[in-house]
């Protein structure tokens, strides 16, 4: 699957940018020496949004690719299904 439809792909670039930001803030922090509390909390903010984002780009998987009658057959689909929870088992 490739990521085509225009206003998914420029939210998960936001959300991307977003997290980005967020990591080049904690290595500020960590430069700073700030409170090991603090730097806590903001990777804690990182999980959670980089969740946010796989739990969209994978919204936006199924709805292209396991939920589309055009692409292949069953058989594809069912494929294209177990790939992605193989996929979801890599992520942790």
């Amino acid at each position: 699957m490739k990521l085509t439809d225009v206003e998914a792909k420029d939210q998960l670039l936001r959300r991307l940018r977003r997290i980005e930001g967020q990591v080049r803030g904690v290595q500020g922090m960590v430069t700073e020496e700030r409170d090991c509390r603090e730097i806590l909390q903001q990777l804690a903010s990182i999980r959670s949004a980089v969740q946010g984002a796989s739990l969209a780009f994978i919204e936006e998987y199924a709805s292209r690719c396991l939920l589309n009658d055009e692409i292949g057959d069953r058989a594809r689909r069912e494929d294209l299904l177990k790939d992605l929870i193989v996929l979801l088992g890599k992520v942790d």
